[in-house]
Parts: structure tokens; C-alpha cells; sequence
């Protein structure tokens, strides 16, 4: 099967160091807005996989993100964003990149090319078939991530994964992939910028969609969110105010009593 990595493939625009700063600027900008359209020819893929994720969690299971550098880094802050914004445990959605937290900040000479690495990793959370795991890698071909989904399919645990280069062998070790094509980056093989944005846009996708066909919203409101600083305790009470007919003091008072702008609103219905 012919695979070619557009991902690697020579910018379009040439001589870049003798740009001004405003052609630059306008030039990546001209880049990005192509990136939404690569994921609306996606969308039949995605809703695959975003209805196989909800199917699972509701019988218990949990969502992994599997990657290296940035593909990895992403996932992580997907899924770090899950409980401040749905209310929901730590554990339910799960980022791991290759050569462990280190990674994080600084890149780990090798971590991706380990190609039984992730499935350890994975099995240190107690990975099991309620969950799903998908595998992000904007070229299609990181070792620690198709070493990785290899291992789930042989265990009966669900496969997806995201990449920006089509029919890669990360796509077709999947078993629900998404292929978000964006052609070649502003600089060469820079997948950080068009390709990072495409996995970020469609991880977005992911999460939101299932939390909201989970209940974790309500209407259009984060009704379970995480009320960690001033900003969302405030944002909590004008949610609550819109709800129910009280004012912000009383808004606020059931706030603090009930701990969740859902809880609050229903405590108030049932009197």
C-alpha cells in the first residue's frame, strides 16, 4: 500500500528568513484556516469512535491518550482539562506520553521509538476492555504508539488513533482511526503547527462530545465543573441565577451549600 507522509513534505513557501514579520505572521495564518476544513472531512470518523468511547463509559470504562512530543503532550492536556470542566474523577480520562512525565517539558531521546513501552505503560493503570484507547501521532508511524494500540487489539480493548498523514500504519493498525490530512507545514515537517492544531481540534471533539452525551452538561452550561478559583464560583452563581429564580446572594449561599451548580439547581426543584 503506497504511504506518503505529507506531513514531511516541503513547505509550499520558500525562502522564509527573508520574510518581514507581517508576511510570516499572514502566511501561517493562511495555513491555519485550512485546518478546520481537514477535520470537517473527518467528522464521519470521528463520530465512529466518539460513539464507541460513550458505548464504554458507560459500561465503566475509561479513555486513554497514547503518544510522543507534542501528539503526547496534547493528549495530556485533553485530558487534564476533563475534571475542572465535567466534574469528573482524574482517572476516567488518561494521557500518557512516551518517556513518562519528563517528557512532558523537555523531549526523551528515543522514548518514541520503544515499540513495547506504551503497553506497559498502559497496564500500569490496570488497562482492561471497558476502556479505549486511542493512539495520537501526527506522522502516522511513531513506534511507541502502534506498538501500543497492536497490544489492545490482541486484548480485546478498543482502538482509535490521529493522524495527519492518510492511510499511515497507525491508521491501519486502528480500528476506528481518524486521518485528518493537512498537508505540509509552514516549516517542513514542523507538525507542531497545522498538524498539532488539527489533533488539538479533534481531541476538543472527542472529549466534549461524549461528556455531553455522558450529562455532564446541561443546556450549554458546564453544570458539573470544578469550582477551583473565583472566576467559576462566580460563573457557578450566574449559572444557577439563570435557572432558578433567586438572586446572586441566594444563588451563591446554595452554591457553597450544594458544591455544584446541579446539585443546587435540583436541591431548589425539589423543595
Amino acid at each position: 500500500m503506497n504511504f506518503t507522509k505529507t506531513t514531511e513534505q516541503s513547505s509550499k513557501y520558500e525562502h522564509l528568513e527573508k520574510m518581514s514579520v507581517q508576511e510570516l505572521l499572514a502566511n501561517i495564518n493562511q495555513e491555519d484556516k485550512t485546518v478546520p476544513h481537514a477535520v470537517e472531512k473527518a467528522l464521519p470518523q470521528i463520530e465512529t469512535l466518539v460513539t464507541q468511547i460513550v458505548a464504554k463509559m458507560k459500561l465503566g470504562g475509561r479513555l486513554f491518550y497514547i503518544g510522543a512530543g507534542t501528539s503526547g503532550r496534547l493528549g495530556i492536556v485533553d485530558a487534564s482539562e476533563c475534571p475542572p470542566t465535567f466534574g469528573v474523577p482524574f482517572d476516567l480520562v488518561n494521557g500518557i506520553i512516551a518517556g513518562g512525565d519528563m517528557a512532558i517539558r523537555r523531549a526523551v531521546e528515543n522514548a518514541e521509538d520503544n515499540a513495547t513501552q506504551a503497553w506497559k505503560d498502559l497496564q500500569e493503570h490496570h488497562i482492561n476492555e471497558n476502556d479505549v484507547v486511542i493512539g495520537i501521532a501526527a506522522s502516522g508511524t511513531t513506534p511507541y504508539v502502534i506498538g501500543g494500540l497492536e497490544m489492545c487489539n490482541k486484548n480485546n480493548i478498543i482502538t482509535g488513533s490521529i493522524s495527519c498523514n492518510a492511510e499511515s500504519p497507525l491508521s491501519n493498525t486502528a480500528q476506528f482511526p481518524i486521518d485528518v490530512v493537512v498537508g505540509p507545514e509552514f516549516v517542513t515537517g514542523s507538525s507542531r503547527m497545522k498538524a498539532g492544531t488539527a489533533q488539538k481540534l479533534v481531541l476538543n471533539m472527542i472529549s466534549t462530545a461524549s461528556m455531553i452525551q455522558l450529562g455532564k452538561v446541561k443546556g450549554n452550561k458546564m453544570v458539573d465543573m470544578q469550582l477551583s478559583n473565583t472566576k467559576l464560583v462566580d460563573r457557578g452563581v450566574k449559572m444557577i441565577m439563570g435557572e432558578i429564580p433567586v438572586n446572586y446572594e441566594e444563588a451563591a449561599a446554595l452554591l457553597k451549600e450544594h458544591g455544584s451548580v446541579r446539585k443546587a439547581v435540583e436541591s431548589y426543584n425539589m423543595q
